[in-house]
């Protein structure tokens, strides 16, 4: 009664021609295989959803961060740091140009991959 690992249980496996057995076994594998993507886009999303939610907390602060690259502001900054006018701890991260530009820059080709995804998804739709 057992055939190809239990597959036929309680089905008299001598009954079925090899070309049923066969069908039965490609559509076995087909459905293991579409099993396999489903179990893999599940979590993927919530991993996506999850991104998405951090993303769109830091927009304002990206914007925020991005009118200060730069500006009046930032250059005094900049500017009383080399003067050495401010305090050895504190953190400055923000006043390596470096440092923001690579933020500003990950920030912009993320939102571009963002956008070529969407379009590529709509597309085959």
């Amino acid at each position: 009664m057992q055939e190809n690992g239990g597959i036929f249980v309680g089905r008299p496996a001598g009954n079925l021609k090899q070309s049923v057995i066969r069908k039965i076994m490609e559509q076995i594998e087909r459905i293991r295989h579409f099993e396999a993507m489903l179990d893999r886009i599940g979590p993927a999303l919530d991993a996506l959803e999850s991104a998405l939610d951090g993303f769109d907390a830091v927009q304002e602060d990206v914007r925020a961060l991005s009118a200060y690259y730069g500006s009046d502001e930032w250059n005094e900054d900049y500017d009383a740091d080399a003067a050495g006018q401010l305090p050895a701890g504190l953190k400055r991260g923000v006043l390596s140009e470096d440092g923001i530009y690579d933020v500003l820059d990950s920030h912009y080709q993320l939102t571009v991959r963002m956008l070529d995804t969407v379009s590529a998804i709509l597309k085959n739709r």
